[in-house]
């Protein structure tokens, strides 16, 4: 399962996301994005998860729970929508 990590301090790293989850059974990616232009984080990152079972319950008992001083909120991610591409000059 794909989990959406938000308001996460911009500290966070992708090895706390992998420590965090973990917990709850094994972790095989997990990323922060981050702006291409400044390489900062923007406070949002994924964690994949193989077992439905271990996601869930790490969703339920991360979701408002506190990381590094923030109140992260944690659920299934959603597949993103299509945007409509922009013309290029």
């Amino acid at each position: 399962m794909n989990i959406y990590i938000g308001n996460l301090e911009y500290g966070v790293t992708e090895d706390e996301l992998r420590n965090a989850f973990g917990e709850f059974g094994e972790v095989s990616s997990a990323s922060i994005i981050t702006d291409k232009f400044t390489g900062r984080s923007k406070g949002f990152g994924f964690v994949e998860m193989p077992n439905d079972a271990e996601a869930s319950a790490a969703i339920d008992a991360l979701n408002d729970s506190d990381l590094n001083g923030r109140s992260i909120k944690v659920n299934q991610a959603r597949p993103r929508e299509e945007r409509p591409s922009r013309p290029r000059y």
